[in-house]
């Protein structure tokens, strides 16, 4: 057989389509002759969908070129017309159940004939791929693939013929029995096609890893080929488990294959069967795998634990390395960040470690990594929570808006920082309390540092009464806020007037002191002031209202 070109590969498919409209037509016509005169609205939408298919088929005929192609294709787009327009007739019954058998089995003859058809052009066209040069096998695929297509169409075409015939009435059990065989010999050939290329994918890449430049080229085009045909045999199996499963069938051996070869994580994953499936494959590979080198066995797993006692002499040295360089004042760590990377060394070292202990003892780590990879995709979706306070935390660590030690208020809590993971992060409140908050309510709420800067401003405001000395509150408040040895001189106290109040005139003094000193200030200067207030006859209003009565004299009287 020789290369199709896609408008000679429909017109191949076409001439099964021809014969059917054919055939159409001609019961349609006669149906006109004995039908009545008025149709319902989907009787009519039926015999203008099979006039259009008698005229082009007609049409066909006599066509050429560019335009028998699209004729073709308006062909079978019309076919498709005309099973939604029966598919819609047999769910609302709006037709005689004997004009919609009829159609049906029209469109259920032409499917089995497609089908065979198909079959036949792919078989030959398989051996023309096989027998073709590599750079001539690309062309022969797109072919192959719309054949493949085509086949999977009209086999799905099939099933739903089926459903409808029953859904009318049909006795279709040996029908569908027929069916559940040639689903059953499709899954399996299209199985084995799938590993066979999956094997051959595997043994062209080491061959290519090992080849000459010289001979890369050749070999890539041999890898592009073998993908290109394992992709094609992937979709039609997952077109037949789709059905399979319609059908009742088992297919999670397929589904396992399917996932193996591709890695493609889906919902079928979640059936329990396919899950069984995958453990039970995995379990026996490795129980084959161990019979059959059991002598040397022995031998790598003292490799293994040997090289995990060296892995943790490892941790352990590195963790003591870098905990010695995280804390160099020129690289100004804080410790949150310190104690991450102390951590995350020593874990990092074991992960290493572990990897190359399995290889060493011949493991394949691509399963593994894909079972982690589907374990950590449940995890994932069991621990949301988990995850944002894990991203919240290393959004803590990389600003860095605290450290331990610093007093904060953050998540609505109030008090000490004493340890921080990247989970959660445990604050001492001011009366001795431990409460434990979600790194990812931190930092979604607004983060105060009260200690972060190295100096800070006591904010105060004293009043005084309107008749008092306002020169000599002032110098008095002067005095003793210099005269406390925690005050610092730069930058420098601000005393002022601020505000003439309802009851009292306010001053604001505002020293700067080390923040380890704001309270003992605080405390301080507010009783000393009090003091001295009283020393020197200063008052210290609370807030008062003068009320003022005006007696109004009776009205005299009226004589």
């Amino acid at each position: 057989m020789g290369q199709l070109s896609r408008g000679n590969l429909m017109l191949c498919f076409y001439a099964l389509l021809m014969a059917f409209s054919l055939s159409l037509s001609m019961s349609s016509h006669a149906a006109e002759e004995s039908v009545e005169p008025t149709l319902s609205k989907s009787e009519q939408r039926l015999e203008k969908i099979n006039g259009d298919l008698k005229e082009l088929t007609a049409t066909l005929a006599t066509a050429s070129g560019e335009e028998k192609d699209a004729l073709q294709l308006k062909l079978f787009q019309k076919n498709e017309e005309l099973r939604s327009a029966l598919a819609t007739a047999i769910n609302r019954g709006s037709i005689e159940k004997s004009k919609l058998i009829e159609q049906v089995e029209i469109q259920q003859r032409y499917s089995l004939a497609a089908t065979e058809y198909l079959e036949d052009k792919i078989k030959k066209l398989n051996e023309t791929i096989d027998n073709a040069k590599e750079e001539d096998r690309l062309s022969l695929l797109n072919n192959y693939q719309e054949l493949q297509h085509y086949l999977d169409t009209a086999i799905e075409s099939n099933w739903q013929n089926i459903q409808w015939l029953t859904a009318l009435g049909v006795d279709e059990a040996l029908a569908e029995e027929q069916f559940r065989d040639l689903v059953r010999k499709r899954l399996r050939l299209l199985s084995a096609s799938v590993e066979y290329f999956s094997q051959q994918t595997a043994a062209v890449a080491k061959q290519l890893s090992a080849s000459p430049e010289s001979e890369k080229s050749t070999m890539q085009l041999m890898q592009l080929v073998i993908k290109q045909r394992m992709s094609i045999a992937v979709e039609s199996l997952n077109s037949q488990i789709a059905i399979a499963d319609q059908l009742g069938l088992d297919t999670s051996e397929y589904k396992r294959l399917i996932f193996e070869v591709t890695g493609s994580i889906t919902q079928d994953l979640l059936d329990g069967k396919v899950l069984i499936s995958i453990v039970s494959h995995w379990s026996t590979n490795l129980w084959d795998w161990f019979a059959n080198n059991a002598p040397q066995h022995l031998f790598q797993l003292l490799v293994f634990a040997f090289l995990l006692l060296v892995t943790s002499m490892i941790a352990k040295l590195t963790k003591k390395v870098v905990s010695k360089t995280v804390v160099s004042k020129n690289l100004k760590l804080s410790q949150l960040m310190q104690d991450f990377f102390i951590g995350m060394s020593g874990n990092i070292v074991w992960i290493i470690g572990i990897l190359v202990a399995l290889s060493q003892i011949g493991l394949n780590l691509a399963p593994v990594l894909t079972g982690f990879g589907i374990a950590g995709v449940i995890i994932g979706f069991a621990l949301q929570d988990t995850l944002s306070n894990f991203a919240a935390g290393m959004m803590l660590l990389i600003y860095r808006p605290f450290d331990v030690g610093d007093f904060v208020f953050a998540g609505g809590v109030d008090g000490k920082v004493s340890h921080m993971s990247l989970v959660n992060t445990t604050i001492k409140t001011f009366d001795n309390q431990i409460i434990i908050i979600p790194n990812s309510k931190i930092w979604g709420d607004v983060i105060k540092n009260v200690t972060h800067e190295r100096v800070r401003r006591v904010d105060m405001v004293f009043g005084i009464g309107y008749g008092d000395d306002l020169l000599k509150a002032e110098a008095v408040l002067t005095e003793i806020v210099m005269a406390h040895p925690a005050v610092l001189r730069t930058p420098e106290p601000t005393i002022k007037v601020h505000t003439l109040n309802t009851s009292s005139v306010d001053f604001i003094v505002r020293p700067w002191v080390k923040t380890d000193d704001y309270w003992d200030v605080y405390w301080d200067v507010t009783k000393e002031v009090k003091l001295r207030f009283d020393k020197e006859g200063i008052s210290i209003p609370f807030p008062q209202q003068d009320v003022h009565l005006h007696m109004i004299k009776e009205a005299q009287q009226e004589s």
